[in-house]
């Protein structure tokens, strides 16, 4: 978390010739002659298809797993960007008052620079993982020891590490929108963020500052709040760069419907918006819904710079019962995986180009078949047109559409959908197409594949 004359280069001659292949398979399509495909010219790995997005695909890393072949391997080939999952905050870099080890923390960078990685330092004010000490202070005591613990740790990775959760969760949940209780709200009042952030901008002028928080995914009480600090540090020139959504997610706490419409409120405010510890519990189909959802809203948010899910594999997860990750025990690649790696493949997105994304919705089910709805949103530009596939899972078969042109590969399971009379679209702008499914026993959820724009 390569010279940037070289880099530019190479990302402006990827995306021409990627340019080059989807319009061209577009033609010979439109001819009857091939089915559209989605990944042509395709990155294969997490990382490096993000980066052509102009973003970046992380994970959460513990030092202790790096010894781990498969854990490392699986690490090196898929992320370019890593966050410390315990070893930056302050219970790990400073036990003892002014006595500061960096040994773990030391480990993730060394080995994310020697890959090219970047690095995102989580976190450095926290009322969680505090060594005792820190709670017996006065106010005095504690405002210099909070300035003493950012100056040290940020100094000694000044200039390695992209960007910093300076504050990390400091308001409640619940409908009051308040601050949490902690040493440093209980002791030094509302000001403490503020004064952790210009504290921050000191000790390393070059990182971004990030408010890190969670349950702020969608338009509720406590993204408002937080919403409303970033407005008035913004107003009066407090420095804060970015603001991270931790996006942890289950069937109690999906997804809101909201997600990129909340992203995109606080990118208007000239903020960065970074998804920061993304975990989605569940399996198959409907969780890798849920993880494309994600990184389309992404996407669709041109100051979204970045994804960094909460760890490699599923068994060493925080929340290893709720399978919540990308690669499973062992390591294979779940559907969600590919769900991911197919959404940052597809065409347009965000960045102020002509994008789109797809969202689905069951509508109506009953005796052998049900109705599902799959609604095609423009990104941050117009759009005059869009191309969007959707697979069936067999036995399953579509047995009638409406509001769009189709075409059905050979297996007769992955539909791609093209306007009827409703391919334009302003910046914004929303429509839809639908499809009966006969189930045949299978009522899994259509999985939604890439959406392509035309501007």
């Amino acid at each position: 978390m390569i010279s940037p004359s070289s880099g530019t280069l190479r990302s402006s001659w990827s995306r021409a010739r990627r340019a080059l292949v989807v319009a061209t398979a577009g033609l010979l399509a439109a001819a009857g002659l091939i089915a559209l495909p989605n990944t042509a010219d395709a990155a294969t790995t997490l990382g490096a298809s993000a980066a052509e997005r102009g973003r970046y695909f992380g994970t959460a890393v513990a030092a202790n797993r790096l010894g781990e072949a498969a854990y490392a391997s699986t690490l090196n080939t898929e992320f370019n960007s890593v966050t410390a999952e315990n070893e930056m905050k302050w219970d790990a870099t400073e036990r003892t008052r002014n006595s500061f080890t960096f040994g773990a923390a030391d480990q993730i960078v060394n080995h994310a620079r020697s890959r090219g990685m970047r690095v995102r330092g989580h976190t450095l004010v926290w009322h969680s993982q505090l060594p005792s000490w820190v709670g017996g202070l006065n106010a005095n005591d504690l405002r210099a020891a909070m300035n003493n613990h950012i100056n040290q740790v940020m100094g000694r990775y000044r200039g390695q590490i992209d960007s910093w959760d300076v504050v990390n969760e400091a308001f409640q949940d619940g409908n009051s929108g308040a601050r949490r209780s902690s040493p440093f709200q209980d002791r030094l009042g509302n000001g403490y963020i503020e004064e952790a952030f210009r504290t921050a901008r000191a000790a390393d002028p070059n990182a971004k500052l990030c408010y890190n928080d969670y349950n702020t995914d969608g338009v509720n009480a406590k993204s408002n709040a937080v919403y409303n600090m970033v407005r008035d540090f913004r107003a009066r020139g407090v420095p804060i760069d970015c603001v991270g959504f931790q996006s942890h997610f289950n069937s109690a706490s999906p997804v809101p419907s909201d997600f990129q419409a909340n992203l995109q409120r606080f990118a208007d405010l000239g903020v960065e918006v970074q998804i920061t510890e993304l975990d989605i519990a569940g399996s198959g189909t409907a969780q890798a819904n849920s993880y494309s959802r994600v990184v389309n809203a992404c996407l669709a948010v041109s100051r979204c710079t970045g994804i960094t899910v909460w760890g490699v594999t599923d068994k060493y997860s925080w929340r290893a019962s709720d399978t919540p990750l990308l690669f499973d025990g062992n390591y294979n690649k779940k559907p969600a995986y590919t769900a991911v790696l197919n959404a940052l493949n597809a065409s347009g997105g965000g960045g102020g180009a002509a994008g789109c994304t797809l969202t689905y919705t069951e509508t109506q089910r009953w005796g052998d078949r049900f109705n599902g709805q799959v609604t095609v949103t423009a990104g941050s530009a117009p759009i005059s047109g869009w191309t969007a596939t959707v697979t069936v899972h067999s036995p399953q078969r579509v047995s009638t559409t409406w509001h769009g042109s189709p075409t059905w590969d050979s297996s007769g399971t992955v539909l791609t959908m093209r306007p009827n009379g409703n391919g334009a679209l302003s910046a914004g702008g929303s429509t839809s197409f639908g499809f009966t499914v006969m189930a045949n026993g299978n009522w899994t959820a259509p999985t939604l594949g890439s959406c392509v724009a035309t501007a």
